[in-house]
């Protein structure tokens, strides 16, 4: 090919060919996203998923989906497979001392997972977290669960109006009481709030 094009356009040929390599590369990672987002929707719909698992599956996916498309033009630009290894193992090391820093954290945002997947109680549901046996506990209606706090709004006892902020993983180390109907709550919880 080099043979017909003009020879001002040679030296303009060993950018050109990397330049093309990139933007398939990101095309096809701009195609493989769509579709994966739109298989993820239809997933989430047909097995009625919560809308928060397919949110963050959506989140990891596409980040899988970048990165991967990082280090391949990072391949296509010339960087060696030996520097790439060294930086990630080093990421790597630095990101192990992080977790364990940040062991509670993360600990909230599994135990997250954990209760969008068994579903222990749900939006609106009035819970109570036993601290042991029959011994009354923390109690209301669930307003709220994100990734490290699942929020409760006090209802009686002199507590109106006011939240309770749980940490997620207290609901896999406390036995947890769940009514659906607030009418059927004894003593502390009732209305809507």
């Amino acid at each position: 090919m080099k043979d017909h094009l003009p020879v001002w356009t040679h030296e303009w040929l060993q950018y050109g060919a990397p330049a093309v390599k990139i933007l398939i590369t990101l095309l096809v990672a701009w195609l493989v996203r769509l579709i994966a987002r739109r298989l993820l929707r239809r997933v989430g719909e047909h097995y009625t998923l919560p809308p928060e698992m397919v949110m963050g599956a959506r989140r990891v996916f596409t980040f899988v989906v970048y990165f991967t498309v990082l280090l391949v033009v990072l391949q296509i630009i010339g960087v060696q497979a030996s520097v790439l290894w060294t930086a990630f193992t080093g990421f790597a090391a630095v990101g192990a001392v992080a977790f364990f820093a940040a062991w509670s954290v993360l600990s909230n945002i599994f135990c997250t997972l954990l209760i969008f997947t068994t579903r222990p109680f749900r939006l609106h549901d009035y819970i109570e977290i036993l601290e042991n046996g029959e011994k009354p506990g923390l109690k209301g209606r669930v307003i709220d669960v994100n990734l490290i706090y699942t929020t409760l709004q006090e209802n009686g006892g002199g507590h109106e109006g006011t939240v309770l902020q749980i940490p997620n993983n207290m609901f896999f180390q406390r036995t947890v009481r769940r009514w659906r109907d607030p009418s059927q709550a004894p003593g502390g919880i009732q209305g809507d709030g």
